[in-house]
């Protein structure tokens, strides 16, 4: 602890020598110690939880991560542990509880450990962070002007080989209604993970301290996780963040963005099973 201790003197030194003198007069009016120019650690902290959340999900959400976890269950129950892991995987929705796994580590990462964070050491109210409705019915149109541009585009790169063959991420949607329906909820879900991650979590911790710099810190990571993605999505979420991130701000609600992104990635499911498989025609396998 007392270690600790002293790392947070030799930051709160580091910030103090940050300033130049006239940057002093103007910090010390907000001095909680007199003398010293106050460092507020919020996002400090919040930013330490956004990386370690992110390195959490880059690492636990695949499905080697999940059949690690399920051999090292059966080694404690059975001498045969692989063998076991292979009768799971021949199950007929072995497949779509890997993508609840994917869909799991995003509730902890992004919203589970935040949450824990925004109680018990930023102790704040969960409603500050883009939960209520704010001033959404205000700004609605600005959210369908938003989406309704990205839908179009959508229709038109549907026809594309590297579109189609990337969505739906679960490969057997078209294989029944259940299986297309269960892997929307997890999906869709998952998108009120990443909105309250990001416009939520990020944006109202950062913002006392950065204003509407808040944003561009928030965009920075929410651009690095669409990497794995096409490039036009990967790019385009420079953007799309900011704007979301805008909104997020102007309105204290995290809502309309879940909106826009749930409409956007529907379509984009529904358009690439259209362009390739179909929608299914039994309602199980």
């Amino acid at each position: 602890m007392k270690l600790f201790t002293n790392f947070l003197e030799v930051l709160q030194s580091i910030h103090e020598q940050s300033f130049l003198n006239k940057d002093v007069k103007d910090a010390n009016s907000q001095n909680l110690q007199p003398g010293r120019i106050y460092w507020d650690k919020r996002p400090a902290i919040v930013l330490m939880v956004v990386a370690l959340c992110i390195l959490l999900l880059h690492y636990l959400k695949f499905n080697t991560a999940f059949y690690a976890t399920l051999n090292l269950w059966f080694s404690q129950v059975s001498d045969n542990p692989a063998a076991k892991v292979m009768e799971l995987r021949r199950q007929t929705f072995f497949p779509l509880v890997t993508q609840a796994w994917w869909g799991f580590w995003h509730l902890i990462t992004f919203v589970l450990i935040p949450v824990l964070t925004i109680k018990y050491i930023l102790k704040e109210p969960l409603k500050n962070y883009g939960l209520g409705v704010g001033r959404l019915r205000e700004h609605i149109k600005w959210y369908v002007l938003l989406a309704a541009p990205i839908l179009s585009f959508v229709v038109i790169v549907s026809f594309r080989d590297d579109f189609s063959n990337h969505y739906p991420f679960y490969k057997l949607a078209h294989r029944s209604w259940f299986d297309l329906i269960a892997w929307e909820i997890v999906y869709l879900l998952q998108f009120i993970c990443v909105e309250f991650f990001f416009r939520g979590f990020i944006i109202q911790a950062c913002r006392p301290a950065f204003g509407v710099n808040a944003i561009f810190v928030m965009i920075v990571p929410y651009m690095m996780i669409h990497l794995s993605k096409p490039w036009l999505e990967a790019s385009g979420a420079i953007f799309f963040g900011l704007f979301l991130g805008v909104l997020a701000l102007h309105t204290r609600s995290i809502w309309g963005g879940v909106a826009v992104h749930v409409s956007i990635a529907l379509s984009m499911d529904i358009a690439a099973l259209l362009q390739t498989k179909g929608l299914p025609q039994h309602l199980f396998p």
